[in-house]
């Protein structure tokens, strides 16, 4: 890799680092190409990125940013799952670690706050954006759906007076 090509790579990853709400920085010693594959195709469905990155170009690209703070996790085998969603990539890097013990999450950062391994799993067990807004739009729906029925039941009672009442007549 010449000079140029690293300075775009430092010149992307600090863009990355600026654009991103969040960073989990990880360690992917003895991950097989099948199993990298899997990971990313895992963080784009969750609206996240995954990327391996060399140490001393990421802690260049980290100068200057609301991450710097960051720069002493990057030694060994790095890589860093980030996203805009607060929760995507954390809830991804967690539960494939579960699964994969070669993936081992070392940290990160919420915005300017730096978070250890703890404040990650825990920030992964919180649902993502699209779940909450499900849970919202859920319950706004739901006393509309009430107050429709509300507002039927009356109707539906003057009708099963108005029946009761001709029944009444017709029997008469």
């Amino acid at each position: 890799m010449d000079r140029a090509e690293k300075e775009d790579v430092v010149a992307s990853l600090h863009k990355t680092f600026e654009d991103s709400s969040i960073v989990v920085i990880t360690h992917y010693s003895g991950m097989t190409v099948e199993e990298m594959g899997e990971l990313r195709a895992k963080m784009r469905e969750a609206g996240a990125s995954f990327k391996v990155t060399k140490n001393r170009l990421t802690r260049r690209a980290l100068e200057g940013t609301k991450y710097q703070p960051l720069d002493s996790m990057f030694t060994g085998p790095t890589a860093i799952a980030y996203s805009d969603d607060p929760v995507a990539a954390a809830k991804v890097a967690v539960n494939f670690a579960k699964d994969n013990e070669k993936l081992i999450v070392l940290g990160g950062a919420l915005g300017e706050e730096q978070l250890d391994i703890a404040a990650i799993k825990s920030l992964a067990s919180l649902p993502s954006m699209d779940e909450l807004r499900a849970k919202i739009v859920g319950m706004i729906n739901t006393p509309a759906t009430r107050i429709a029925g509300i507002l039927q039941a009356p109707a539906g009672q003057v009708a099963r007076v108005i029946g009761a009442h001709a029944a009444s007549g017709e029997a008469a």
